[in-house]
């Protein structure tokens, strides 16, 4: 690669070919970035021309890095870190006065949770910060925090790299629910009237509700596959069924409080034993000093510590 070549490397560029090196795929890479996939394959394309080198090959599906992107990928890790910082501000981070924007990845459920009173105290107390809730996907959720798309993660993340920060935040439990008008509401909430119910199975996915898996098998063990009626991946398309058929679904506890009385359900304790959830907020190492970052994350502790029962 000829030095003039070098000189024409944007930030933007070297941006594109990181989460590359992340995600190994043009779509995906074309997710995070927010571009379409033509553009990330022209800028890949130019990436080649000036690194004199393919960077990725095929592999079926994939996309192999060279060993030449393999040897770079260390220092443009550092270098744009580096240039991150340069845009971070050691000055005090005023609330009142800040029009900045601040980005959480949510799941749906933490979409409901999080975000009603979170932007009903930023309306008090700093009426000029912005919030953008970023759907959850367990595949880029390192590295939006990594790069700073995201701010902050909230929600139950078991398999969360160990470097990436973390503050419990509470712990939930879970509930039942099924329509008011059911016509077995009382049997249904001891143990032998649960397993006999049809049910509604919240089967979770690997976009945002991982740690669901162990309930999940748990209650798919412990319930007849013929009382099975429905299988799902969303909690809130399961709370919608059951408020309009005779099937129960079982919920986290303070989401099942949230809908029941919108959906006309009543939540009652699970007679099957399942794991608590853990509930955290998540950020990089690399924001952690920041002081808009730090009150943000105060003021989600403040507002969400303990503010689910306890168990």
């Amino acid at each position: 690669m000829n030095k003039e070549a070098y000189s024409e490397l944007s930030l933007r560029e070297l941006r594109v070919l990181h989460a590359l090196l992340q995600q190994r795929s043009i779509t995906r890479t074309a997710e995070v970035m927010e571009m379409t996939q033509p553009s990330i394959s022209k800028l890949l394309r130019r990436l080649r021309a000036q690194f004199s080198d393919p960077l990725f090959v095929r592999n079926g599906q994939a996309m192999q890095p060279t060993a030449k992107a393999l040897d770079i990928a260390d220092r443009l890790r550092v270098l744009l870190a580096a240039a991150d910082g340069l845009r971070s501000s050691a000055a005090e981070f005023d609330p009142a006065d800040s029009d900045r924007r601040f980005s959480l990845l949510l799941t749906d459920v933490g979409m409901i949770h999080f975000l009603p009173p979170l932007i009903a105290r930023l309306a008090t107390i700093a009426p000029n910060v912005g919030v953008r809730a970023v759907p959850l996907d367990a595949r880029q959720f390192e590295y939006r925090l990594e790069t700073g798309e995201a701010d902050l993660a909230f929600g139950a993340f078991p398999k969360a790299a160990r470097h990436l920060r973390r503050q419990r935040l509470y712990f939930d439990s879970y509930s039942s629910v099924l329509r008011k008008r059911h016509p077995r509401l009382r049997r249904c909430q001891s143990l032998a009237g649960f397993l006999a119910e049809r049910h509604i199975l919240v089967t979770g996915s690997e976009t945002g509700h991982a740690a669901h898996g162990t309930a999940h098998r748990v209650l798919a063990s412990a319930i007849p596959p013929e009382n099975v009626m429905l299988r799902v991946p969303s909690f809130i398309a399961g709370a919608i069924v059951s408020a309009e058929t005779d099937g129960v679904v079982t919920l986290p506890s303070n989401l099942a409080r949230r809908l029941a009385a919108p959906l006309g359900l009543v939540a009652f304790d699970t007679p099957v034993s399942l794991p608590r959830i853990e509930i955290a907020q998540f950020w990089h190492e690399r924001y952690h000093r920041d002081a808009g970052h730090k009150w943000l994350r105060n003021l989600a502790f403040d507002l969400f510590s303990g503010s689910v029962r306890q168990t």
